[in-house]
Order: C-alpha cells, then sequence, then structure tokens
C-alpha cells in the first residue's frame, strides 16, 4: 500500500474518531442552555414524575413539570448561593454529564445531582467531570468536597471512588438543607495541597 494513502486513511480516521471533549463551567442562569441540561437529566426528571406529580396520568405533561420545577430552582435558589457553579461535561459539542457545586465556607464545597446521559454511560464521562472539578478546585489550595450518594446507587457510588472520593459516614448529609438521609452515604474528596 502506498505511504500517501496510509496517510490519508489515518488522518480521516483521526478527524471521524478522535472526540472533542469541553469541560464548562456555568455561573449564571442566563447562560445556562436548559434545553441541553434537560437533555442530560432526561432519565431522572423521567423517574422523578411519580414522586413529584403521582396524579399526573400523562406522562410528557408530568416530566415537563419536573423540568420546570428544576429549572426554577436552579434560577431562584441555587445559583443565589455562594460559588454556585453548574460543570459540564461535552462531547462533540454533546452535554454528556453534569454536577452542580457550591461554596460552603472556605475550603468546604458542596457537591449534587452528578448525572451521565444513559446514551453516554459507561465511558467514564462521570468520573472524568469529577476528576476535572476536582483538579480545578485544586488551584485555590487545600478543600473538602462533600456530596451524599444512594446506598442503592453501585455505579454512581463506583464513579465517585475511582474519582478519589471515600465513604465518609452511613448517613449522607445534605449541606444546602442542613439533614441527613439514611438511604445516603457521605462522601468526601480532601485534597491537602502540595
Amino acid at each position: 500500500m502506498d505511504r500517501e494513502l496510509i496517510t490519508k486513511t489515518e488522518d480521516f480516521l483521526k478527524q471521524k474518531f478522535v472526540e472533542k471533549t469541553m469541560l464548562t463551567t456555568i455561573t449564571d442562569y442566563q447562560k445556562l442552555n436548559t434545553r441541553k441540561l434537560m437533555d442530560v437529566y432526561s432519565e431522572s426528571n423521567y423517574e422523578n414524575t411519580d414522586y413529584f406529580f403521582p396524579e399526573e396520568a400523562d406522562k410528557k405533561a408530568a416530566v415537563q413539570k419536573v423540568e420546570e420545577g428544576f429549572l426554577n430552582y436552579l434560577e431562584n435558589d441555587f445559583f443565589n448561593l455562594t460559588n454556585a457553579t453548574y460543570w459540564v461535561f461535552e462531547v462533540n459539542d454533546v452535554w454528556v454529564s453534569a454536577l452542580r457545586t457550591c461554596k460552603i465556607q472556605e475550603g468546604l464545597y458542596y457537591l449534587e445531582a452528578l448525572e451521565t446521559h444513559p446514551d453516554h454511560r459507561r465511558k467514564g464521562y462521570g468520573t472524568m467531570l469529577l476528576s476535572s472539578v476536582a483538579d480545578l478546585l485544586k488551584k485555590d489550595g487545600p478543600f473538602r468536597l462533600c456530596c451524599c450518594v444512594s446506598k442503592k446507587n453501585i455505579a454512581s457510588l463506583k464513579t465517585h471512588e475511582k474519582s478519589g472520593f471515600q465513604i465518609v459516614s452511613e448517613k449522607g448529609y445534605d449541606y444546602l438543607h442542613e439533614e441527613t438521609d439514611d438511604h445516603d452515604f457521605s462522601l468526601e474528596y480532601s485534597y491537602h495541597g502540595v
């Protein structure tokens, strides 16, 4: 086979199969692409219809109500918190994984709502997102990044552990609502500085 053809084939394959990844941080609700974000959370929003709107027989209408409530929370509550940030992991301009953090006090952050779109799971995107967030927070010095994960959500627990989180309590502690939950574990990522 001629060398020029091999080079052209290699170049074509690189262009075709190399993923373009990007981490996006959003600190203002007005800059949030709400449709892309709701797509990331589509499965959870569907599952939450039974919890929030059990009387709604029309699932599409129920999902719309869940999404409206979610976005209302972000606009009116979450983005008013100290250092509230939505972190989004993009692959080829598609939002595949997202989470949000806020600063509780100096050196203490709370993380919640890690989600990877069902079509993009088991590819390591959640782990890449968590690791990227932790790496960026290291620039400000020592910190603790805390979260709660359902004891039933084995995939999420493994993702957090791969990213350096450790279970620190059998009861989940929600720093935003200052409450514990027996159904969750408390996890923590600690960085003590260099």
